[in-house]
């Protein structure tokens, strides 16, 4: 049995060639240091424990495993564990040591021996990227942030993978990547023979512009789109008047359907519109035209259902205000298609996304600018709560150059509301420093309908710029309550106080997220109709987001 032992263990020794090496020791000067060594294609791989304390390790190499003659090849540091030697030729059996120093003396480890394999070569690697549902050969693609890509290089067999960069991780061959800025994605392919390939991927997001409308924007609210007798044509002067004050964007609200006959615009009120929009441009000042409400023959429709007829008649109209406009800039004319359509559930959502998918495909077919222009469409209701909850899939457009609207009047009680309803009550007094104590304490804004409401609400249209889709905050402002509720002395300056308040803050909110924002204006409001003067400067103030008038202590 004496000599039947080292044979067996010589034939397990040959049949795991592929097995890393027993480790060879030696000991000196109170530390071992323990050898293995092991061959690719590429290189003799050493590795060595040490246990004690060593001041200088040293490699050394030779063709025979007598150590006369051996030659020092690399000198580690002491904390290294490993050695790859690449100088090795591919075919020989080479002997190696590690000579160790302790403060006794130098020592050397056991021999190990490795023989560099014959050459492996890499494998090619072909990229290819799915950015848009199908496959394409490339190793480079642009992806709009928020939007997702796959990275499928080939062979699919044969081999491993591994990745870098982009969020790519693991060993999976596909990847797919969610890109929120442009970066270079690395796949290494390590082929059966060990031969290592790499290949890179540039994914280019590009800098998304959401904030398209400079701010502080304002409407010309009550003007274009008014259907009742008495409203005020607009004028040069009112329109440079707004534009001194330090506004940059003008939303104009139109009523187009009710100023047409059998479907065609009148061409006196389609000149009027086109005379403001000049002078506008001509002033400086970026602008939006859309359909305002117009006694609710789109807005009011119901959405329960497609309607061709419908459709035509929305088609119709604006292709000729398209027409009219057709040459106009298309960074600093918009079209909006509506202002708040009636859609507050899922199903009405998606018909009148059918109806504004119809416009966009209209508009980019018209030609011109309209084929780049910005257009806008809005949420259902332009509500943002139902925007998200039910309008994220908002119509594709060709050029990507459309946005979301929605409007703010959070809280409404605050805002707008000025009569009790079974429902809820009219606040007066709003913001954290504003509220009351003695009086009329029944008329603060509840708790969390203050400043963080305000952040709440707008933070959540952050689903879209996100994704690189700008978002317009087409109306806000808080109304001052009425004489007839009651209100007097100090503490109807307090509710006038409150309101410069949130306009102030709601404007700064808006510039601060990216978006764009036209608070609601309307005639004889912050400026004279005819000749711009101004007649609130307080008011204006908070409506720019420059000033605001603090709130009167002790009431």
């Amino acid at each position: 049995m004496r000599t039947l032992i080292p044979a067996l263990l010589l034939a397990f020794g040959a049949s795991a060639g592929s097995l890393a090496q027993a480790q060879s020791c030696g000991s000196g000067g109170g530390a071992t240091v323990c050898l293995s060594a092991s061959g690719s294609a590429n290189d003799n791989q050493l590795n060595w424990t040490v246990s004690g304390n060593v001041s200088r390790l040293e490699v050394y190499r030779d063709t025979d495993a007598d150590p006369a003659g051996r030659t020092r090849i690399a000198v580690p540091a002491t904390s290294a564990r490993s050695y790859a030697d690449a100088s090795a030729n591919t075919g020989t059996s080479y002997w190696y040591w590690v000579k160790f120093t302790t403060s006794a003396g130098s020592y050397n480890s056991g021999s190990a021996s490795a023989i560099r394999g014959s050459s492996c070569a890499p494998t090619a690697v072909t990229p290819y990227i799915s950015a848009n549902g199908s496959w394409t050969q490339t190793s480079s693609a642009t992806v709009t942030a928020g939007n997702s890509a796959i990275l499928g290089p080939q062979p699919t067999t044969g081999g491993s993978w591994g990745w870098s960069g982009c969020g790519t991780s693991g060993s999976a061959r596909e990847q797919t990547i969610t890109p929120a800025a442009s970066c270079t994605a690395t796949a290494t392919y390590t082929n059966s023979c060990g031969a290592k390939t790499t290949q890179a991927f540039a994914i280019t997001v590009p800098s998304a512009q959401t904030q398209v409308f400079p701010n502080p924007g304002i409407n010309l609210g009550n003007t274009l789109e008014a259907f009742w007798p008495g409203a005020a044509a607009p004028t040069k002067a009112l329109i440079d008047s707004i534009r001194d004050r330090g506004f940059k964007t003008l939303r104009i609200p139109v009523a187009w359907d009710f100023h047409s006959t059998n479907g065609t615009i009148d061409p006196a009120f389609m000149a009027q519109v086109k005379q403001t929009v000049d002078w506008a441009l001509a002033a400086g000042l970026y602008v939006i035209i859309n359909d305002h409400y117009d006694l609710g023959w789109f807005e009011r429709n119901g959405f329960n259902s497609y309607d061709p007829a419908i459709n035509a008649k929305l088609i119709n109209m604006w292709t000729q205000v398209a027409n009219t406009f057709k040459w106009y800039d298309s960074d600093k004319l918009a079209f909006a298609v509506a202002n708040e359509p009636d859609a507050p559930t899922q199903a009405k959502t998606d018909v009148l996304y059918q109806y504004q998918q119809n416009w966009i495909n209209a508009m980019r077919a018209n030609g011109g600018g309209n084929a780049v222009r910005w257009l806008i469409v809005q949420g259902p209701n332009t509500n943002i709560d139902n925007t998200i909850n039910f309008g994220k899939n908002l119509p594709t457009d060709p050029a990507n150059k459309r946005m979301v609207e929605v409007h703010l009047y959070d809280p409404f009680d605050f805002t707008l509301m000025d009569t009790d309803e079974s429902w809820g009550t009219w606040t007066a007094f709003w913001g954290y420093n504003y509220k009351v104590s003695n009086q009329w304490t029944n008329r603060n804004v509840k708790a969390g309908s203050d400043e963080s409401l305000i952040d709440i609400q707008l933070a959540k249209m952050k689903y879209f710029t996100d994704r690189g889709i700008p978002v317009l905050i087409g109306e806000y402002r808080a109304g001052v309550k009425p004489a007839s509720l009651g209100l007097t002395g100090s503490y109807k300056d307090q509710n006038y106080r409150s309101t410069t308040h949130w306009n102030k803050y709601v404007q700064n909110k808006i510039a601060s997220l990216g978006f764009s924002g036209t608070g609601w204006v309307i005639q004889q409001d912050l400026f004279n109709n005819t000749t711009g003067e101004v007649l609130d400067w307080n008011m204006l103030g908070s409506m720019l987001g420059t000033s605001e008038i603090g709130p009167i202590s002790g009431l």
